[in-house]
């Protein structure tokens, strides 16, 4: 069970990526797509959704439509330091009794949380920063045993000399970046 728990650390922000790892007797899928979440999870698990869902986006995550508009309206105007969306699409995804856990960080206030299906639901939430100096060790072994194979989330792959360029590319999102591996 250590190297799930490792996995899940080591893929901190994957947006509108597909990844399957098949690690035996033990099946992890981490997807993250751009709309409606909620009802491929249910299909996924016959109608119940997930045990547990790990929001590791936090205050940067990026809702769309309606909700995405008014999260952002309501941050240019102060009225809002965080956008949860992916934490209000886990309460609305989690089986009942489900447990939800947010590595991503939050540093403020967020709106509009359907904090009655949370309840009634009866989920379980925790929550805490991964404490990446205690951790690496661990992750850098099992990459280097061949465990892990990293390589999987780096969409664009650069020099150091374009480094700028790659750091605008995923803060925009832009060609589809997830994660730039900067070449010396």
């Amino acid at each position: 069970m250590s190297i799930v728990w490792d996995l899940l650390q080591l893929f901190d922000e994957i947006h509108t990526f597909y990844l399957s790892i098949f690690l035996h007797p033990l099946q992890i899928i981490i997807i993250f797509l751009s709309l409606y979440e909620t009802t491929l999870l249910k299909e996924m698990t016959g109608g119940r959704g997930p045990d547990a869902c790990i929001d590791a986006c936090g205050m940067e995550a990026h809702g769309i439509g309606l909700e995405g508009f008014y999260d952002e309206a309501k941050q240019a105007v102060r009225l809002e330091t965080d956008r949860p969306h992916v934490l209000r699409q886990m309460i609305l995804a989690c089986r009942k009794g489900g447990t939800l856990s947010v590595m991503g960080v939050y540093a403020g206030f967020v709106d509009k949380m359907p904090m009655g299906a949370f309840m009634n639901k009866g989920l379980t939430l925790k929550t805490g920063q991964m404490h990446g100096q205690k951790y690496m060790p661990r992750l850098l072994g099992h990459v280097i045993e061949g465990e892990v194979d990293p390589s999987a989330v780096f969409s664009h792959r650069l020099s150091l000399e374009d480094a700028p360029r790659g750091f605008e590319l995923f803060k925009h999102k832009q060609d589809n970046c997830v994660k730039v591996l900067l070449k010396p």
